[in-house]
């Protein structure tokens, strides 16, 4: 029995050491070219920018999942280990979750279904059936969601988030989920990541950037308009002392007449005031949760 025990204990020991050294428990390795075979060359690109592409996989078991690239410079591997097994804790309905990673040729990591693509995808394709109001009211609660559990029920608090249209993606059910996503996960020192860092109560100067690109998604859904096209504009609007009395002339045409003006008026104010906020909120994220709790009928 006690030479049992001790070779239990020589396993566990070189299985903690194998950990410590970099190995990623309970997360799926993948292939770099199971990858790139279900990614068609990494040439189904959903969206991509200067710190990295995502792409929309299909497997040969018949599984869709959204590929990351991590373009990060001088990353040791290690620290994307580390980056990996924290993603890899986060589970909430309006993340996408993480399915997996590979660090061949490339550090890719791969998330869960997109069935219905990206919500830009949806406002600016015209072959698409158009968003409803409550499904756009429910896309828009879904991120202000995701974003108060990412600040406020998370250790390590702090996190980069990006927002936009192009990574928000639609479940088969619509609901919304944040694809880009990273942490700081080295000790002492913040990794190199392509996000706006934020504190835990998110109010500070770092988190004004999130604030404001979140004003500009609440406004992308209400006028369809795409931000990277007309962004300028619709600022430019909201910003205007009688934007109220044009509100109408500004809705998505697609939406007729199905929306509900009290949520629409809630809408425009939560989005005039993140544009408005500049680099030093004097709101966070988790009051614009309560504000949409308390102005508007959320969807179940």
């Amino acid at each position: 029995m006690d030479l049992l025990i001790r070779k239990f204990r020589l396993r566990l020991l070189a299985w903690l050491h194998r950990s410590r050294r970099g190995r990623i428990s309970f997360i799926k390795h993948f292939s770099y070219k199971d990858i790139k075979r279900a990614t068609d060359g990494f040439h189904r690109i959903v969206y991509s920018n200067s710190h990295g592409a995502a792409y929309k996989a299909k497997f040969q078991d018949g599984g869709v999942a959204l590929v990351k690239e991590i373009r990060v410079l001088n990353q040791e591997k290690e620290v994307f280990y580390r980056e990996v097994q924290l993603l890899g804790r986060l589970h909430h309905r309006h993340l996408l979750a993480l399915r997996g990673f590979s660090n061949g040729r490339k550090r890719l990591l791969v998330f869960d279904s997109i069935e219905n693509g990206s919500l830009k995808e949806h406002l600016n394709d015209p072959l698409r059936t158009p968003l409803n109001w409550r499904t756009r009211l429910q896309i828009a609660v879904g991120v202000v969601a995701a974003l108060e559990y990412l600040f406020l029920f998370n250790d390590p608090p702090i996190y980069h988030v990006s927002i936009s249209s192009s990574n928000i993606m639609l479940d088969e059910n619509f609901n919304a989920k944040l694809s880009d996503i990273g942490l700081i996960t080295s000790v002492g020192d913040d990794v190199s990541m392509p996000h706006t860092s934020c504190s835990k109560d998110c109010m500070g100067q770092e988190c004004g950037n999130i604030i404001y690109q979140l004003g500009i998604l609440i406004l992308e859904l209400i006028t369809g308009q795409s931000s990277e096209k007309g962004s300028a504009d619709l600022i430019q609007w909201i910003q205007e002392s009688r934007f109220r009395s044009s509100m109408h002339n500004m809705i998505d045409p697609d939406l007729g007449n199905t929306y509900d003006s009290r949520e629409l008026r809630s809408l425009l104010a939560i989005a005039k005031l993140c544009i408005g906020s500049g680099d030093k909120p004097s709101f966070s994220v988790v009051q614009i949760f309560r504000y949409f709790q308390k102005k508007v009928d959320l969807p179940q």
